[in-house]
């Protein structure tokens, strides 16, 4: 059999426009058929993961540099199950990554990879679905170098699956990265996802700002699960409320803004969705108070320069997204939220395209 020698991977962020936890919610409907199925509306970032990738006889290695330049000690790791599930079970930096390895390594009994990240400009731990990106990385290495025939499809079933492994409470809805940065509609059902690439009518200008503050996703998780699958409660009831009935005329009317490419109606419905999330999620879990991201959505600017915006990712303290008027108008807005509250901006444009 030939392998790929070497290779170089790029894997971008994630970034859910609307249905956040409604992948793992969905998930309940295994043994809850009763719940609704989950939806969600997911694009690819800008920025990424870009990695240079090459076999490494029977050991799993893996360094990478930070966005702010830092570089964590590089993980080597024996290229047997029994030292990659030690590796994911013990909860370090690169943890996610050992699970995959451990997936693959279970699956389909390679040998080792070597990956190195040469460029990473998504922030970590702020809902861009980082971690995924690694663990699509992973995946995806593992399928080029060894010529396991992956699909996308699979590539995203192990990165979860290996995550799962290392002991996250995640659902499928990060992994979609794997799907590039062409914007998506999931549907859950269980454990079955559907991806449907959607079409935009007109540029879509959106700025994401890195809120500088921390956030606890593990306790997030942990205490929304909680209110599944029929948890008692008025707090419980609203949660369920919130991630089904409630979000579904959302999902349609973003999907028609999306084939539009209707920014100003995008931005309203983001709007509406923080408002609904900050009623019924909220309450659920001290996390979702998120000062930092309302602080952020409250300010000035983004009334004057945006049509609206929300949290991003599993929410709290980690990132907001925003729909301006235009690219001068994002411009205009990342200097001023800069200035006047000392966060970090990224751009985000998607692009008119037609329907596959």
């Amino acid at each position: 059999m030939c392998y790929a020698a070497r290779v170089r991977l790029f894997v971008p962020g994630r970034l859910c426009l609307f249905g956040e936890h409604s992948d793992w919610a969905a998930g309940y409907r295994t043994t809850h058929p009763d719940l609704p199925l989950g939806r969600c509306l997911v694009t690819g970032t800008d920025q990424g993961l870009t990695a240079d990738v090459e076999r490494a006889g029977d050991v799993f290695e893996i360094a990478t540099v930070l966005p702010d330049g830092g570089t964590p000690p590089p993980a080597r790791f024996p290229a047997d199950v029994a030292a990659l599930d030690a590796a994911a079970a013990a909860h370090g930096f690169f943890s996610y990554a050992a699970g995959v390895a451990a997936e693959i390594a279970t699956r389909f009994g390679v040998g080792g990879v070597r990956i190195r990240v040469v460029r990473h400009d998504l922030p970590v731990g702020k809902g861009l679905s980082s971690s995924a990106a690694i663990c699509v990385l992973v995946a995806r290495a593992f399928g080029r170098l060894y010529d396991l025939g992956l699909s996308t499809c699979d590539e995203a079933d192990l990165a979860y699956l290996g995550e799962r492994r290392a002991g996250s409470a995640c659902g499928r809805l990060d992994q979609v990265c794997a799907y590039g940065q062409r914007p998506v509609a999931l549907t859950f059902d269980g454990d079955d996802m559907t991806v449907e690439p959607l079409a935009v009518g007109g540029e879509l200008h959106l700025l994401i700002v890195d809120l500088g503050r921390g956030k606890d996703t593990r306790r997030i998780l942990a205490d929304l699960n909680a209110c599944y699958p029929d948890a008692p409660g008025s707090v419980a009831a609203g949660v369920r409320e919130a991630l089904g009935p409630t979000s579904a005329p959302t999902h349609v009317r973003a999907r028609a803004a999306l084939a539009a490419g209707h920014a100003s109606l995008l931005g309203e419905l983001m709007t509406t969705a923080q408002l609904e999330f900050d009623r019924l999620v909220a309450p659920a879990c001290p996390e979702l108070a998120a000062p930092r991201l309302h602080e952020v959505l409250a300010h000035p600017a983004v009334g004057e320069l945006g049509w609206g915006g929300k949290g991003v990712g599993s929410q709290g303290d980690g990132c907001a997204q925003i729909v301006a008027r235009g690219a001068a108008e994002r411009d205009a807005l990342a200097s001023r939220l800069t200035r006047d509250l000392g966060v970090k901006c990224l751009p985000l444009t998607m692009r008119a395209t037609a329907d596959d």
